[in-house]
């Protein structure tokens, strides 16, 4: 069996940047299970996934176009630090906006916070070293959930 839409896959994987950086991986966890063709990875990790078997093990390289997007600099701002009230604010701290996005401070200076509403990963490329260790269809409950359920997956 192949990786295709609609079968759900189980795989190993580590994340790297271009430097070698480890930004990620599920070595020593469970592995990461998900539905291909759905929406449940980024698209050039399913793009790089179509098509392997069990046993496979591939070097993917996902652009920013099909990772997390290239880096908006219209969504990186000034706030006032009296935003943030009294609470110490420091460079890479992650805070929930009142419309529920989520940024990054990337400056701290005395009368002016600067935050970036893009996502950690956007702009850069990614590079995934993947193992297959499993494909099978996806349930129709699962599709109309639109997640793995039993092991690996969404247990309700």
């Amino acid at each position: 069996m192949q990786i295709s839409k609609h079968k759900v896959a189980s795989i190993h994987y580590t994340l790297t940047d271009n430097d070698g950086k480890i930004l990620d991986t599920s070595s020593g966890r469970e592995p990461l299970t998900y539905i291909q063709g759905i929406g449940n990875l980024i698209p050039g990790m399913e793009e790089g996934l179509d098509g392997k078997s069990k046993g496979d093990k591939v070097k993917i390289k996902v652009s920013p176009e099909k990772g997390y997007g290239v880096k908006d600099e219209a969504l990186e701002q000034k706030v006032p630090r009296t935003a943030f009230g009294t609470q110490e604010v420091k460079v890479g701290m992650q805070f929930q906006t009142n419309q529920g996005g989520v940024v990054t401070v990337t400056k701290v200076g005395l009368s002016e916070i600067t935050v970036d509403a893009n996502h950690p990963l956007a702009g850069v490329e990614l590079n995934f070293d993947v193992e297959v260790l499993d494909i099978r269809s996806a349930t129709q409950e699962e599709l109309d959930h639109g997640h793995v359920h039993g092991p690996g997956g969404h247990h309700h």
